[in-house]
């Protein structure tokens, strides 16, 4: 019942599984903040802000499924369901969830994949070890209890621990937006780059103008002279299919290096 209601919520199954991972993504990607600290990778965070994405995810996942808070972490078709997050391979459940419902959230970085599921925590299936909070995990009898709902699933990467560092430090040594932004549609081409991420180079107000002709002095023009198109995926959806690259969202932007004008681009 439990299930039938988050899938509605989330406007189906396809729909749950394409949303749910990039709200994770976005979870995880929010407290690293690489522009701003350097960092790429989850491990490189402090104790603190690890605690801290297990209670973004909590407030995302409500957000997502328009979900109130209840008793435990939220409501569900009037029952208080705990919400446990974990880039491990287990879940601490805490004392106040003991014989509760819980929706089960995992991360891998590593493998790309993620996970949603939902387990009632019975002390049965729960370890007969504890912490020092109480808390008990997941025992293996226990894990055959959990209704899957995404299962290594797809999970977009960070975008940062694509790129290699020393193309990260060309693209941030920029002194201002246009040259960052430039930067990075130079190191990074051929594939799609998501307005977060350019915003996140950019840091600053209006940075789409950034990508606009603006005068000449525009990311778009500036790149061209360089034989550098940078096609959008909303306008330049043919072209980019045309040049055999990866399909683009319709707020993603793709460069590529050309030896002729490309139109608009």
């Amino acid at each position: 019942m439990l299930a039938e209601e988050i899938f509605r919520r989330a406007g189906g199954r396809e729909a749950l599984a394409e949303k749910f991972p990039l709200m994770l993504r976005d979870c995880i990607d929010a407290v690293i903040q690489t522009p701003k600290t350097g960092r790429r990778a989850y491990d490189e965070l402090e104790k603190t802000e690890k605690t801290y994405i297990g209670t973004r995810v909590e407030i995302d996942l409500r957000t997502l499924l328009r979900l109130s808070k209840g008793k435990l972490d939220t409501v569900i078709a009037g029952q208080d369901v705990d919400i446990k997050h974990t880039m491990g391979d287990n879940w601490m459940i805490p004392t106040e969830a003991f014989d509760q419902p819980c929706i089960l959230v995992a991360a891998d970085e590593t493998r790309e994949k993620c996970y949603l599921g939902l387990f009632v925590a019975r002390l049965e299936n729960l370890t007969a070890g504890q912490n020092k909070d109480s808390k008990k995990s997941i025992s293996a009898a226990g894990f055959p209890n959990i209704l899957w709902l995404l299962r290594d699933h797809p999970y977009p990467p960070n975008f940062w621990r694509t790129v290699p560092h020393e193309a990260i430090d060309r693209i941030f040594a920029g002194s201002n937006g246009n040259a960052r932004v430039m930067a990075l549609f130079r190191e990074v081409q051929g594939r799609p780059i998501t307005r977060d991420v350019i915003e996140a180079v950019a840091q600053q107000k209006d940075f789409m103008r950034r990508l606009r002709a603006d005068g000449g002095g525009g990311t778009r023009d500036q790149l061209k002279k360089e034989g550098i198109s940078l096609l959008n995926g909303h306008f330049d959806s043919p072209l980019i299919a045309e040049l055999g690259l990866p399909a683009c969202g319709a707020s993603e932007f793709i460069s590529v290096r050309t030896s002729s004008a490309l139109g608009s681009a």
